[in-house]
């Protein structure tokens, strides 16, 4: 095994050459953490944007500070690069690309396959080529493996493969790559040994599993927990609207609970590169197996379902208005899936908008999102002033930024339907405030 503990000697004395191929939330941050303790790391982007970026020593992502990048360029620790050629002097290649769905929510996977395609063009022996990307159980395995052995290289003997899914939340001030449980599943044996070696350099604890399908069991399993919980809440918050109880009360009330119950919360939708998508990964598997995912399938029906209960109630709002509905004014707050960052990927208020806007005028603010076009939808941020404020008939809080003054909004607003209670702190009277 001379490739297996050449590439090993490389991992442990960090001489071995990083590369990335995707340069977002999550390749970024892990390339970094990669720098920092004396690997060299070549990024690998198609996007030129980020490739300058990078190079210049400046942070697109919220969770890398551009003054640590900065330092590790400057070292010649990390720099970034759209060739591809570049492949041939990495030891260690980590795969961080997208992995979306078709409009038949099937996987999408010609990123991945594409990047495979081009590393085996130029793949080497003793090369890590390690796969984090959230997919279905034997992606690598059944895609990625046949097009690398397609060089005439052999996993396990020549190269080594391995799936280890990312666990990134981005704007997490308490988890990193650094101090997040790293799960890694290998192709056989001597691929596992050497991904869990590599990995033990920049993570404080990896978990191994028997296999790389089992690794990406566990990750599409992590989010598709999460999906079903706010699935159930969603629905939970259905049944109060009918019933006129306060589902924030309701949940509250219930999370005091010691024991048996963890929080989650609904609001208009879900979004972002996970929730909205990784469960649907394990639904489309599962049918290979003649096994129907009935959880999975209904969670992912109440949860897309929420942006048009979201238009629905607002519209009720607005119908005791006495004003035509063509020229009423409705001003959304937030429009990225999460509070406090500029990601708007799969955000359900991009959908609110659009359905609102049918029927009624729709602006929005979002200080960290500037302006967007999304699916044929182009809007730009307007500035909250008291004017903006008090013209609308309806502020509809969709993402409930920190930095956002709620208190003077309230006071400021004719109405307010809050999707998210961020009113929750308030103090004084909230009579113009609807809950979600």
């Amino acid at each position: 095994m001379a490739f297996k503990d050449r590439i090993l000697d490389k991992i442990r004395n960090r001489t071995a050459v990083v590369g990335v191929i995707g340069l977002g939330y999550v390749g970024l941050p892990f390339a970094v953490e990669k720098a920092k303790v004396g690997f060299h790391v070549i990024g690998l982007d198609y996007n030129s944007f980020r490739v300058n970026q990078i190079n210049q020593g400046i942070s697109y992502i919220e969770d890398v500070q551009s003054e640590e990048l900065s330092g590790l360029v400057e070292q010649g620790l990390i720099h970034a690069t759209s060739d591809f050629q570049s492949l041939h002097d990495m030891d260690a290649i980590v795969i961080c690309v997208p992995t979306p769905l078709t409009k038949n929510l099937a996987p999408d996977l010609q990123y991945v396959t594409s990047v495979s395609q081009e590393i085996a063009k130029r793949i080497r022996p003793g090369q890590l080529i390690s796969l984090e990307s959230t997919t279905y159980p034997g992606t690598t395995e059944e895609v990625i493996l046949p097009l690398l052995e397609a060089s005439g290289l052999k996993v396990e003997l020549e190269i080594f493969l391995v799936h280890s899914p990312e666990r990134v939340d981005p704007g997490n001030t308490r988890y990193s790559t650094k101090n997040t449980n790293k799960v890694v599943g290998g192709i056989g044996p001597h691929s596992l040994e050497v991904g869990e070696t590599f990995y033990k350099q920049t993570v404080n604890n990896v978990i191994t599993v028997s296999s790389s399908n089992a690794a990406e069991l566990v990750k599409v399993f992590e989010n598709t927990f999460r999906a079903v919980n706010i699935a159930l809440v969603n629905e939970l918050a259905l049944l109060c609207d009918r019933m006129g109880l306060n589902v924030w009360e309701v949940l509250d009330a219930a999370f005091t609970k010691p024991f048996g119950i963890m929080p989650f919360y609904p609001g208009p939708g879900v979004g972002g590169h996970c929730i909205p998508i990784d469960p649907h990964y394990l639904e489309w598997k599962a049918k290979e197996f003649n096994f129907n995912t009935h959880f999975i399938a209904l969670a992912g029906e109440i949860n897309r379902k929420m942006p048009e209960f979201v238009m629905e109630k607002t519209l009720r709002i607005l119908k005791k208005i006495d004003k035509p509905i063509s020229q009423v004014e409705v001003l959304v707050l937030g429009v990225s899936y999460k509070k406090d960052l500029p990601d708007y990927r799969e955000s359900p208020a991009l959908e609110v908008i659009r359905l609102l806007k049918e029927t009624v005028k729709v602006q929005y603010h979002d200080p960290y999102v500037p302006s967007f076009d999304e699916h044929g939808l182009q809007m730009t941020s307007v500035s909250l002033t008291q004017e903006v404020v008090e013209s609308a008939d309806v502020i509809l809080i969709l993402t409930d930024h920190q930095v956002i003054d709620y208190e003077w909004v309230v006071q400021s607003a004719k109405q307010v339907f809050d999707t998210r209670n961020a009113v929750r702190t308030l103090s004084g009277q909230k009579e113009n405030v609807t809950l979600l």
